[in-house]
């Protein structure tokens, strides 16, 4: 058995492609420290890579670089140092020199225990508890986003045959196109609850599993949308380590009847009760939000395309990027599809920018960029965002601005040309499915041109500023 110097685990929610870039960047660092590691990533398609018990346990240290649940409870007693995946990718010199120094805090609990415990709740103060709430809902998030995709885009495809294909009165009924969309319709009615059930595996592990999930049927069943799942979530997970606690005298024997009668009986009886009690006013809360949206898609477009532009290219796949991602997906699994279309076009432009501006100003650029901007034309068209990443890191005082500009141009004309997507993910590979396909395309490549130009001329400067 090979025996590694240090272990790490990746994560991002959407689990595509911060993932894989936090593992490479990792790696290549260890690799000019002239150190061993392996490195576990949890992505879409699952966990690859898989960190053995012998290996977590001949580890020097341990690297969490993740926005969602990596099973952390496998390194207890281990020294971690856990941060964003963010930082994975920006900071990966750094992160490989502290673990090599003895940075990090030991994490506490047991490894062979998979319930939650009051040690391993101590355990999550090895993050601010910003970012622990973060990873918690992005953990949702990424188990939900599947059940999204696969419903939105199987309802979209039924609507070409007629927006009443699915309406046996209707003349343009289809009875292919009906079963697409009931298909796509049970898909998308498993959102809440899927979110709020991974919500709380995140917080309390298995056993808030289905504490979760009930209390995200009964959010979905009243109506609350996205926002009850969110609320049944974290009320379920704090539920069930509430629980651990108070039962934590019972004998050690009496362990097994906790895991499967106890915490699941009781878990589900006082989040039930108390999620009943919140379904009407959140039931308010959700339809006044979604009246609002609808009301700035069709009054402000500008305003709102803005905003959306802004958020998205700001931290491209951090906190701010995924706000406006994860209100983009709730809206499309209630039947907005406009504001998602919006996102998209925000979430694509910035790696085209990058793209059009090595083309136009591809001998201000060194080769790796060069390469990379070519590369991003396929990443952006993929809906892959973070290919503009390495560009803005280099200069983000005044790249992301130009990044925020040439997203909110994309935006706004979507907005503006009544573009609808239904689905959250996919790029132009979705285009079949869009409203306006066209006009889409083109507002994006507005977007990417306009920043661009702005990007090739900066560096540009930078350049010639160099030479002199």
């Amino acid at each position: 058995m090979t025996k590694y110097q240090i272990i790490a685990a990746t994560g991002c929610p959407t689990g595509i492609a911060h993932t894989y870039m936090a593992q490479e960047a990792l790696e290549q660092a260890a690799k000019r420290k002239g150190v061993t590691i392996k490195v576990e990533t949890h992505g879409q398609i699952g966990i690859e890579h898989e960190l053995t018990p012998e290996e977590i346990k001949e580890a020097d240290a341990v690297i969490i670089a993740a926005d969602k649940d990596v099973q952390a409870q496998r390194f207890a007693g281990k020294r971690v140092i856990d941060v964003s995946v963010s930082k994975g990718i920006k900071d990966a010199d750094k992160l490989i020199e502290e673990a090599l120094n003895g940075a990090g805090e030991v994490m506490a609990g047991s490894s062979q225990n998979e319930t939650p415990n009051e040690e391993k709740v101590d355990s999550s103060k090895l993050g601010k508890v910003g970012h622990k709430i973060y990873k918690d809902l992005m953990n949702g998030v990424s188990h939900m986003l599947p059940f999204v995709v696969s419903g939105g885009v199987l309802i979209a495809i039924s609507f070409l045959w007629g927006i009443y294909s699915a309406d046996p009165s209707n003349a343009q009924y289809n009875s292919f196109a009906a079963q697409l969309k009931n298909i796509g319709g049970f898909a998308m009615n498993m959102m809440v609850p899927i979110l709020s059930a991974f919500i709380a595996e995140s917080i309390a592990k298995r056993p808030g599993l289905v504490v979760g999930f009930v209390g995200g049927l009964i959010a979905f069943d009243g109506g609350t949308g996205f926002l009850g799942g969110i609320v049944s979530g974290f009320l379920a997970g704090y539920v069930v380590l509430g629980l651990v606690k108070l039962l934590s005298p019972l004998p050690k024997s009496l362990d097994g009847l906790k895991a499967i009668f106890l915490y699941p009986v009781f878990g589900v009886f006082i989040t039930g009760s108390l999620m009943n009690l919140a379904t009407e006013p959140m039931a308010s809360l959700n339809k006044a939000m979604m009246g609002f949206l609808a009301g700035f898609e069709n009054s402000s477009p500008l305003v709102l395309g803005i905003i959306v532009g802004c958020m998205c290219a700001f931290d491209m796949e951090g906190p701010v990027n995924k706000a406006a991602y994860v209100t983009g997906t709730a809206l499309l699994a209630q039947g907005n599809t406009s504001f998602m279309a919006g996102v998209s076009a925000a979430c694509i432009a910035p790696p085209l920018i990058t793209g059009v501006a090595v083309v136009l100003f591809g001998k201000y650029f060194d080769t790796n960029e060069r390469n990379a901007g070519l590369v991003n034309f396929i990443l952006g068209s993929t809906h892959i965002t973070e290919g503009a990443i390495p560009f803005a890191a280099k200069d983000p005082l005044r790249v992301l601005p130009i990044m925020m500009l040439g997203s909110s141009t994309a935006a706004v004309l979507t907005y503006m040309l009544g573009v609808k997507v239904p689905a959250p993910h996919g790029g132009f590979l979705v285009l079949p499915v869009v409203t306006h396909g066209f006009s889409w395309v083109m507002a994006i490549l507005a977007g990417a041109i306009v920043g661009g130009i702005l990007l090739g001329l900066l560096q540009r400067s930078k350049a010639r500023k160099a030479a002199a």
